[in-house]
């Protein structure tokens, strides 16, 4: 019998009342100093019917950070702010994650304490602009990091995990994804070291490996969730191999027992995509997250067809906190306003109005 949407799901040890993820989407409103504000709590309690948030990414260090005015999960200060947010959450019977994140190289000094220079594991230079608080600017060459630094890098997860518990959250999300310095680790266009984190996709591996370690030691594995993009070209990323390489990394994290592997489909810049995903999954002996321009009818099929065993959406969530309901009945969407979708205040944010109040404010 092909799984209901709809219904509920267990994972893990969690029952989640559908099987719709919100996905994680940087809105970049929170402090500069990385304190989360009422305002979003108060977004993310609008959309608590998801079966699972996974929240926008949480630095787990200052040296972590590679935006401006994102929420950061370093600090005591910024773990009790996300306590509000999960209690918001929570009492509006939704399940959530926090996204760990490090960026890496996709930084820039004026986002560094002392204007130190972003890490990296190979001093190469991406393509593109950084946002800062003064504007795009340049990326740098990044630092590459020495062998015996990369420990603290382990640590900076394992801290942001520990935080993550204090502060209510249901579980963690790794962001080994889009660019950031796990991705820039997996992806050998990136990760040109001669250690043991470099080479081999064994050894390109071994970074994620060791986080996983480390934040397994803090949270169980069935509350441990992953994110991976093998062929996503954004913050200027490539890899010789995606297909064989991403096949291997799911085969060898299989065995971990993780809450859930979520993968975005393809090149979220251009939708384009060559990796066979149903073979990628097949490696992954877990629950699969599909992602990456679903709708409703492409997310049935996906469980119809056993290609996904949770769908996430993005865009949709962020315009239509009722989004649930919505697909549910068959209900027209909000249009999400592109222009407000970075930074701001609760416009384009906390005002998309439900279906209820769309009605009401027509009549």
């Amino acid at each position: 019998m092909a799984a209901d949407l709809f219904a509920p799901v267990q994972l893990g040890d969690l029952t989640l009342a559908n099987r719709l993820v919100m996905a994680p989407m940087t809105r970049n409103r929170a402090g500069a100093d990385g304190v989360v504000p009422p305002l979003m709590a108060a977004y993310y309690q609008q959309r608590a019917s998801a079966g699972l948030i996974v929240t926008e990414s949480a630095p787990v260090s200052a040296q972590a950070i590679g935006y401006p005015f994102t929420p950061g999960i370093f600090t005591d200060a910024q773990a009790a702010s996300w306590l509000s947010l999960t209690d918001a959450v929570h009492s509006a019977g939704g399940r959530i994650f926090i996204q760990l994140q490090h960026c890496g190289r996709i930084s820039h000094p004026s986002l560094q304490r002392d204007g130190e220079t972003p890490v990296a594991p190979s001093a190469l230079r991406p393509a593109g602009q950084a946002v800062t608080y003064s504007g795009m600017q340049d990326f740098v060459t990044p630092r590459a990091l020495e062998t015996r630094e990369i420990a603290g890098i382990v640590a900076q997860f394992r801290q942001g995990a520990e935080l993550a518990r204090r502060a209510g959250f249901d579980g963690i999300e790794v962001h080994g994804a889009n660019g950031y310095i796990i991705d820039q680790f997996l992806r050998d266009g990136s990760n040109q070291r001669g250690d043991a984190y470099g080479g081999s996709a064994a050894k390109r591996l071994r970074l994620l490996n060791e986080i996983l370690e480390a934040v397994c030691e803090v949270w169980p594995a069935n509350r441990v969730g992953l994110r991976l993009t093998p062929e996503n070209s954004f913050n200027a990323m490539s890899d010789s191999d995606p297909q064989g390489h991403f096949e291997y990394f799911a085969e060898q994290l299989s065995p971990r027992g993780l809450a859930y592997l979520h993968v975005l489909e393809g090149d979220m810049l251009t939708k384009a995509s060559s990796v066979d995903y149903r073979a990628l999954r097949a490696k992954f002996d877990g629950p699969y997250i599909a992602n990456n321009g679903y709708d409703l009818a492409r997310a049935r099929a996906a469980l119809r067809e056993g290609a996904a065993d949770l769908v996430a959406f993005g865009t949709p969530f962020l315009a239509n906190p009722d989004l649930v309901r919505r697909y549910r009945e068959s209900l027209p969407l909000n249009e999400a306003d592109s222009t407000t979708f970075y930074g701001g205040s609760e416009t384009g944010y906390t005002d998309y109005p439900t279906y209820r109040s769309a009605y009401v404010s027509a009549a």
